[in-house]
C-alpha cells in the first residue's frame, strides 16, 4: 500500500538521522523539514520542535508527543592504551554490547567496536552481563591520538542501518522513539489534509531527552500550555521470553494506555474512535507512572489530562529494535481523527 510505503521512507529517514539525548539536532532538523510542508515549525529552549494546526485561539489546545532521542554510549574518558570508556545514554541494554560496531562523533567520526573478552579467556561468570561503564570502545588509535580526536562527553551510535524485513515489518536501531516522531508527523499530515475541528488547536511536538528524564517535553507542555495531551511511545511487543500478558501483538494496532495517571474519558474517546473507524487496537493497563513523557506533560502548569498510544516493538534500546509500519498508519489515522471535523 502507498501509504505503507510512504510511512516506511519517514521512518527511515528519520532513524538515519542521529540524535542520542542533548544530541538531538540532526534527527530535530529531519523532523523540522517535515513540518515545514505544512507550516512553520517553532523550537523550544531545549531543542524540541513543534507545529500548530488549527485555530490559535481554540478553547482546546491537544499537544501530540514523540520523543526524537535515541539511546546510545557516551565517552567519560580515554584510558593510558587510548581504549575509550564510555556510560550509557539513555539505558542502551547491555547485553548487547560486546563487540558491537559503533561510530564516535568526536572531532572526526571514528569507526570503533565495544570490546569484548574472548570466551576462551574469559574468567568467573562468562554469562554474566558487564555494566556499559565496565567496558571500553576500541578505535585503534594510542592514547595520545584517541585524545586529539576524542573528549568526554563525545557521543557514540551504534552502527546499524534500517532494514525491510518480511511483509510491513522493519528494523533501525532508534525505533524508540522515531517510530513515535512518524506517527506525529504522519498524523499532522492527515490533520492538515482533513482540517482541525474549530474548537481545537491541534500541537505536533517532536521532543528532546525523553531518555534521560524527558525535559524537552515537560519544557515544551509549559510553553505550549496544552489543555489535554496525547504521548506516543513504544512499547513491548510479543516475542519469546516476554509474557504476553505484559506485551501487545506486532500489527495489532496501537497499545491504548490504561493507568491512574492517564484521563480515562481520553481514553474511552479514543477507544470509541477507533471501532468507529474501525481501526485496530489493544490495551495496555498499568499500576501506576507509566515511564513516558505522559508522566512529566502531566504534571506541567496546574496539570494536563494526558493519554497514551504506543506503538508495539520487539528488541527495545537495542540496534535492531523491530515495528510493523501498519501500527504506526492505524496510530496516526487515531489520532488525526481524535483532533480532525467530526463527521
Amino acid at each position: 500500500m502507498a501509504e505503507l510505503e510512504a510511512m516506511k521512507e519517514l521512518v527511515f529517514s528519520l532513524c538515519a538521522a542521529e540524535g542520542t539525548p542533548g544530541g538531538e539536532e540532526p534527527a530535530v532538523q529531519a523532523a523540522a523539514a517535515r513540518m515545514a510542508r505544512l507550516g512553520q515549525p517553532e523550537r523550544g529552549g531545549l531543542g524540541s520542535v513543534w507545529l500548530r494546526l488549527g485555530n490559535p485561539e481554540a478553547p482546546r489546545r491537544v499537544l501530540i508527543d514523540g520523543h526524537i532521542d535515541q539511546i546510545g554510549l557516551i565517552v567519560t574518558s580515554v584510558d593510558k592504551d587510548g581504549f575509550l570508556r564510555v556510560a550509557s545514554c539513555g539505558g542502551a541494554d547491555n547485553r548487547t554490547l560486546p563487540g558491537l560496531p559503533v561510530l564516535v562523533r568526536g572531532r572526526e567520526t571514528l569507526a570503533g567496536v565495544v570490546c569484548c573478552t574472548p570466551p576462551h579467556l574469559a574468567s568467573g561468570d562468562a554469562d554474566a552481563v558487564p555494566r556499559a561503564e565496565d567496558l571500553a570502545v576500541d578505535v585503534g588509535l594510542s592514547k595520545e591520538e584517541a585524545e586529539r580526536l576524542v573528549s568526554p562527553g563525545d557521543r557514540v551510535l551504534f552502527c546499524a542501518q534500517p532494514q525491510q524485513l518480511l511483509g510491513t515489518r522493519v528494523t533501525a536501531p532508534a525505533l524508540d522513539d522515531r517510530a513515535g516522531c512518524a506517527v506525529v508527523l504522519r498524523a499532522a499530515e492527515l490533520a492538515a489534509a482533513q482540517g482541525v475541528a474549530p474548537d481545537v488547536c491541534a500541537v505536533f511536538l517532536c521532543s528532546t531527552r525523553e531518555e534521560t528524564g524527558g525535559q524537552g517535553a515537560s519544557t515544551a507542555a509549559y510553553t505550549v500550555e496544552p489543555t489535554e495531551s496525547i504521548v506516543v511511545d513504544v512499547s513491548f511487543a510479543q516475542q519469546p521470553g516476554v509474557p504476553a500478558e505484559k506485551s501487545g501483538k506486532l500489527g495489532g494496532g496501537p497499545m491504548l494506555g490504561m493507568s491512574p495517571v492517564l484521563d480515562r474519558a481520553m481514553g474511552r474517546r479514543l477507544a470509541e474512535l477507533a471501532k468507529a473507524r474501525q481501526i485496530p487496537f489493544q490495551y495496555e493497563v498499568m499500576g501506576g507512572s507509566v515511564g513516558t513523557n505522559a508522566d512529566g506533560i502531566g504534571v506541567t502548569r496546574g496539570g494536563v489530562a494526558c493519554a497514551m498510544l504506543s506503538v508495539p516493538q520487539r528488541y527495545m534500546h537495542t540496534p535492531v529494535e523491530v515495528v510493523d509500519l501498519q501500527d504506526l498508519e492505524w496510530t496516526a489515522q487515531l489520532i488525526a481523527a481524535y483532533v480532525g471535523r467530526a463527521e
